[in-house]
């Protein structure tokens, strides 16, 4: 059998009241025995969909309307629900996108791994409590046998990424949907995770279809690719061919859209091919509610200083202090951020660096050490009016766009939220006029102001986060991970925007992520995080041509090689 899925003029609709929506039309793929196949697009474009199709996830009103899926020479296409519980997890693994929702947040994560381990190999509970640690540590988790008793919110983004991934190949599958897989993940842990699949394709000839938005994660593992673009596969083939050599204008857009670790530029490249970028409404921002805060001194006050910092986690609680086991998250962290300037900070999962940012905004209280926002201590006192003053000035953009808004407000009352909090307005009338200014700025509109967070793409949710974040007139933002979540099109033009607000508003930003062509791209200065502590900080440039330290030189070698784009 030389196809182990062959997928022939799949069609996948939603029938809704103002109409269907063709998602997937005359899809037609295969996955060989061993082999990678590459999916990617922009967010809408119906990967997803196709892999949800395969094991008959749908969500209500998805439905196949036509179309054959084969698996190992078996129509699967119109199963019960009985039949297809027996073939998920045992036989396809699904790696599923977001890690918060894939996990049960009411369960350790060694109870979710054992019971998925028990229903899908029959091993006894003792067997299966080890093998979960193995699985824990195969995908890169320290101290596997602590961590199984933890729950999903006491892990990092990229940490429970890992548990997923784990989880999908707990059942030995035969293919593998891995929707998104690398995301969260920083550039050591992602290298350990293609290797993983690359070596479970190799000994065991495991198929997998990798949905991505990554183009180095393509160029790195998959054999072939395909491009889709509103529903349809608009190009397919080997990867050198489509990476080196694109026919399509989407495909062509869509590369032109990576950010290159080989060399910095002053914006990302526009995609005009791709639709859905907004544009902003102009604004006078000498005379604007926004401008008023933008920070004139000249002094040499740093925006942020940083001194001795440390945090310490509970691993496992004891009466006796010898007993206990602590993780010592952050480690002595010393670093000042100049005003108007991105400060970066880079490291693997778990390396301590969102654990800073949480530390500067408030959110965690540090053990020890000295948190000053433009001169102004603000470990003292919450209610003094000075530290409450400070901490106004400084306000965060999370990773995930889809987690950070409330469901149940709309546009209006999240981006005003903040503005109404701080009674930085005399009347509710000038609010929205404000909501609706900060909204044209961020490139929504201010039309939108009536809709909810569910309404929009992720790209839409993030520049809704950067309103809300503006509404307090901050003049320093924390960004951590701000686009790890959004594909390449979408991930330039919030960087683009973000540049933008930089230069309008004389923002400070401390900037936190994974990823080396980002951080390349839109920092001044890096400093470079590992088991808590700053190993290496230096001017962006120089850190990337010539780094210093050995896990600098490290995380610099790990990144995906993208020659093929010239």
């Amino acid at each position: 059998m030389s196809e182990l899925l062959k997928i022939t003029d799949l069609n996948v609709e939603f029938v809704t009241r103002r109409g269907t929506i063709k998602a997937a039309q005359d899809i037609n793929l295969t996955v060989a025995p061993g082999e990678v196949l590459g999916l990617v697009g922009e967010s809408g474009a119906g990967k997803s969909t196709i892999g949800n199709a395969i094991v008959d996830l749908l969500e209500h009103p998805g439905r196949v309307a036509g179309g054959s899926i084969m698996f190992q020479g078996e129509e699967i296409r119109g199963r019960t629900e009985a039949e297809m519980r027996s073939i998920r997890g045992d036989r396809i693994g699904m790696i599923f996108q977001d890690p918060q929702t894939a996990l049960n947040p009411l369960m350790t994560i060694g109870d979710q791994l054992v019971e998925t381990i028990i229903k899908t190999r029959g091993y006894d509970q003792k067997r299966a409590v080890e093998c979960a640690i193995e699985l824990l540590e195969g995908v890169g988790i320290d101290n596997a046998d602590l961590r199984l008793k933890a729950y999903p919110h006491q892990f990092s983004g990229g940490m429970r990424q890992r548990v997923v991934i784990a989880l999908a190949l707990a059942g030995k599958p035969d293919l593998v949907i891995a929707d998104e897989p690398t995301t969260a993940l920083d550039v050591s842990i992602q290298a350990q995770i293609l290797d993983l699949i690359k070596q479970l394709c190799e000994e065991r000839q495991l198929g997998v279809i990798i949905v991505t938005h990554d183009i180095g994660v393509i160029a790195s593992i998959a054999t072939r690719v395909a491009v889709m673009y509103r529903g349809k596969i608009v190009e397919t083939g080997k990867v050198a061919q489509i990476l080196g050599d694109p026919q399509h204008e989407y495909t062509k857009a869509l590369i032109s859209a990576v950010p290159r670790a080989d060399k910095k530029y002053h914006r990302f490249e526009a995609v005009d091919y791709i639709e859905g970028g907004a544009s902003r409404k102009p604004i006078d921002i000498a005379t604007h509610w926004l401008g008023k805060a933008r920070h004139q001194s000249e002094d040499e006050t740093p925006a942020v200083s940083v001194k001795n910092l440390d945090l310490s986690f509970t691993l496992q609680n004891a009466l006796l202090k010898k007993n206990r086991k602590m993780l010592r998250a952050v480690n002595d962290v010393n670093f000042d951020i100049k005003p108007g300037e991105t400060f970066g900070i880079v490291g693997e999962s778990g390396s301590g660096k969102s654990t800073i940012a949480r530390l500067i905004s408030g959110l965690y209280t540090p053990d020890h050490g000295e948190i000053s926002i433009q001169g102004q201590s603000v470990l003292g006192n919450q209610r003094d009016p000075q530290v409450k003053q400070a901490r106004r000035k400084l306000q965060m953009i999370f990773q995930d766009p889809y987690s950070s808004l409330n469901s149940r407000m709309n546009v209006m009352n999240i981006v005003a939220e903040p503005i109404r909090f701080y009674k930085l307005t005399s009347s509710e009338a000038e609010t929205r006029q404000i909501v609706g200014d900060l909204l044209d700025h961020v490139g929504l509109g201010a039309a939108v102001a009536n809709r909810y967070p569910h309404e929009f793409s992720g790209g839409q949710r993030q520049r809704i986060s950067i309103a809300r974040a503006l509404a307090t007139r901050p003049q320093i933002l924390i960004c951590d991970e701000p686009t790890s979540a959004l594909d390449v099109s979408i991930q330039a033009q919030i960087l683009n925007l973000l540049k933008d607000l930089q230069e309008d508003l004389g923002l400070t930003m401390l900037f936190i992520s994974h990823d080396l062509p980002v951080i390349r791209q839109t920092c001044d200065r890096i400093a470079v995080m590992r088991s808590g502590q700053i190993c290496e900080l230096a001017e962006t440039e120089e850190l990337f041509n010539n780094p210093q330290h050995e896990y600098s030189k490290h995380l610099l070698g790990l990144m995906p090689k993208l020659d093929l784009l010239g």
